[in-house]
């Protein structure tokens, strides 16, 4: 990976919509490297999606958002591939995460509602041989996602001071 591509990898991320000649003109390079740069990122499976941040909670949309935390037992000759692979081919399952500390992986889910994510925890995951305990976390309100702050808190916050 070199230098002007991960420039380019940050001003996408900043803005997935940017084409190639903005981008071409930010780093002042021809639109012709930057387009080959972009291709070569994508075959490469370094660009792996566009995607779009929503702030649902402006939205009319009751869905359930929940953290697992997952305890497994590693399988012989594959640790911890083979569970996490048979965990996120579901299609509730938004990201699996291998994680250091108390849990092995970090599961997100999405359900229209607490019994759908309910019952995803107690029919699907936990049945799993190599799973030994989850513990869910049902998320409440997003503050910030992926670096952007989803509240307008443009007003002033400073304490009133009286005499």
């Amino acid at each position: 990976m070199n230098e002007l591509q991960l420039k380019i990898l940050d001003l996408l991320k900043e803005d997935a919509r940017r084409d190639a000649e903005l981008i071409a003109t930010m780093l002042g390079e021809s639109v012709e490297v930057v387009k080959q740069a972009i291709q070569d990122l994508e075959n490469d499976h370094i660009i792996v999606k566009y995607a779009t941040i929503v702030n649902w909670s402006k939205v009319d949309d009751e869905k359930v958002t929940a953290l697992i935390e997952v305890q497994i037992t590693p399988e012989r000759g594959r640790g911890f591939e083979g569970i996490a692979e048979r965990i996120y081919l579901y299609p509730e399952v938004k990201s699996v995460y291998l994680m250091s500390g108390d849990y092995d992986l970090l599961v997100e889910i999405e359900g229209k509602n607490l019994k759908e994510v309910a019952s995803f925890v107690s029919n699907k995951l936990s049945p799993i041989d190599a799973v030994l305990s989850t513990k869910t976390f049902f998320i409440l309100k997003k503050y910030k996602q992926d670096g952007i702050i989803f509240e307008d808190n443009e007003g002033d916050h400073r304490m009133m001071v009286s005499p």
